[in-house]
């Protein structure tokens, strides 16, 4: 079982690794996210650019980087404990791409991609949760942020026996916007927009 866990943790890297931000934007002839913007190969870059088609594909395809190892992890009965790491394996992948430089995102879509298998409520809190942040904050990276400070919580109220490795997870995305949260600090983080949308949509 262990041998398992580790092969599943080596695929699911390797999986994440393949940076969809980047392939997407090259087949739509769109500029590289990695040179525009936060300089982050994600969705929430890539809609920087005007195409939201684009950056839906990349949402959903980065998202099925971490639900496909770890549900594939769950069939296969490796125990909970484990899921953890393989969810944190797509992540860095994600984040350090063995196939693009190292030059990575920051693992918000794969990591709430790694947690849909776990229970499609606590998935879908979880993605509530962020786009009701991101629509009255127009800040994706403290939608992200409070995604993940409130994952664990959910998990506990509704799959109490994984909220060890959803914690796991949640600390390695919160520890990857060192900088954005630095900049909220300092009120220079960019927004996705610049004013709130739900205040236009009223006026």
């Amino acid at each position: 079982m262990l041998a398992l866990a580790f092969a599943m943790t080596g695929m699911a890297y390797l999986l994440g690794s393949i940076s969809n931000a980047v392939l997407i934007s090259r087949c739509c002839g769109l500029p590289d996210p990695r040179d525009y913007g936060s300089h982050n190969p994600g969705a929430t870059n890539v809609l920087r650019s005007g195409n939201r088609i684009a950056a839906l594909i990349v949402f959903l395809l980065d998202m099925l980087k971490g639900t496909l190892p770890v549900y594939l992890t769950w069939y296969l009965g490796i125990p909970p404990v484990y899921l953890g790491f393989i969810g944190i394996a797509a992540c860095l992948g994600h984040m350090y791409p063995l196939y693009f430089h190292f030059r990575g995102g920051k693992g918000v879509a794969t990591a709430l991609g790694a947690l849909m298998p776990l229970g499609l409520d606590m998935g879908s809190f979880m993605i509530l949760t962020w786009l009701l942040v991101l629509l009255l904050t127009g800040y994706s990276s403290l939608a992200a942020l409070a995604a993940a400070l409130l994952a664990p919580l959910y998990t506990y109220c509704l799959k109490p026996e994984f909220t060890l490795p959803v914690a796991m997870l949640c600390c390695l995305i919160i520890l990857r916007h060192h900088e954005n949260i630095s900049r909220l600090l300092h009120g220079r983080e960019p927004k996705i927009w610049p004013n709130n949308p739900l205040r236009r949509h009223r006026r």
